[in-house]
C-alpha cells in the first residue's frame, strides 16, 4: 500500500481543518514592526500543505501520481497585526470542490487568544505535472474532497467569503 494510498483510507480532517501552531520569524517583521504581509500567505501556504496531506494530494501524490495543484485566484484580508512572538493558527474551510478545483477559505488566529488576524480565500487547480494543464482529480481524491465539503454542511461559513476588492460606493 502506498502512502497516497493510506491518506486517502484516513478518517476526515475536523471541519474546519486546524492547522499546527506556527511562530512568526523574526526576518518576517518588516520596518512597521509587525508581521510583513508577504509572509502571512506563507503561513496559509503551510496550512494548506497541511490539509492537503490529509486529502492525500501532498508530496507523496505528486511523486507517485505525478499530479499537484496550482493556485489560481487568491485574495487575502489584513484584519489585525501580528507581532513577533504571537503563535498562530490557521482553520481551513473546503468550501467547494469539483473535478479540477478546490475552494477553499482560511482565517488565520492568534493560536492562544483567538483573535482573527487575517483571512484567504483560494482557488486552486489540480495539475497534471507531466503535461503541466489542469487535469480532473482521480476518483478517489475526488470522491475524498467532496466527503469533506460534504462534512462541512453544518459548519457555520466564515463572514468574508466571496468578498472582491472595490471602493466603498458612494
Amino acid at each position: 500500500m502506498t502512502s497516497v494510498t493510506a491518506a486517502s483510507e484516513t478518517p476526515l480532517p475536523s471541519a474546519p481543518f486546524k492547522s499546527s501552531v506556527m511562530q512568526i520569524e523574526p526576518q518576517w517583521i518588516d520596518y512597521n514592526g509587525h508581521l510583513n504581509m508577504a509572509y502571512y500567505n506563507v503561513m496559509f501556504d503551510r496550512a494548506i500543505d497541511e490539509m492537503w496531506l490529509e486529502l492525500g494530494i501532498g508530496p507523496a501524490y505528486m511523486k507517485e501520481r505525478h499530479c499537484s495543484t496550482f493556485t489560481a485566484e487568491c485574495h487575502v484580508r489584513y484584519l489585525r497585526e501580528i507581532h513577533l512572538g504571537d503563535p498562530v493558527q490557521v482553520s481551513v474551510f473546503l468550501l467547494g470542490a469539483d473535478e479540477k478545483r478546490l475552494h477553499t477559505f482560511e482565517e488565520l488566529r492568534h493560536a492562544t487568544e483567538g483573535w482573527l488576524s487575517a483571512t484567504s480565500e483560494n482557488l486552486t487547480l489540480h495539475i497534471d505535472m507531466e503535461a503541466r494543464k489542469v487535469a480532473p482529480f482521480p476518483p478517489d481524491i475526488r470522491a475524498r474532497a467532496q466527503r469533506i465539503v460534504d462534512s462541512y454542511a453544518g459548519v457555520p461559513r466564515p463572514e468574508g467569503i466571496g468578498r472582491n476588492v472595490a471602493m466603498p460606493s458612494k
